[in-house]
């Protein structure tokens, strides 16, 4: 997808469709809405499928990442600093999820 300047841009929503209006949207551009519709008046994240959760299938899987990444302390490596770098991302991770668990138990709608 190419950038189109802003003149190309106005130039083609002014080869104006009879089927089609030019509106003026609250807090958005001007759109060009078809006459058998109405414009977007808000749409919300969740309905495209951000800030979504992954439910209690993800929280098992992140558990699941935190005891694969502790098993990378089993190995032929002969320094430590490896097994620092391991310990130290797999405590990060369970700080997320202590935390997350926190988030949901003091949520007024935990998932």
């Amino acid at each position: 997808m190419g950038c189109v300047s802003e003149q190309t841009h106005r130039d083609r929503m002014s080869s104006h469709d009879p089927d089609s209006s030019r509106v003026n949207q609250p807090n958005r551009e001007e759109g060009i809405v078809r006459a058998d519709s109405h414009p977007v008046e808000h749409e919300r994240p969740e309905e495209w499928g951000w800030h979504g959760e992954t439910g209690r299938a993800g929280r098992v899987g992140a558990w699941l990442a935190v005891l694969i990444t502790l098993t990378f302390l089993i190995g032929n490596h002969e320094g430590r600093v490896e097994d620092l770098f391991v310990i130290g991302i797999a405590a990060v991770m369970v700080l997320i999820l202590i935390a997350d668990m926190r988030r949901r138990k003091n949520a007024w709608r935990a998932k």
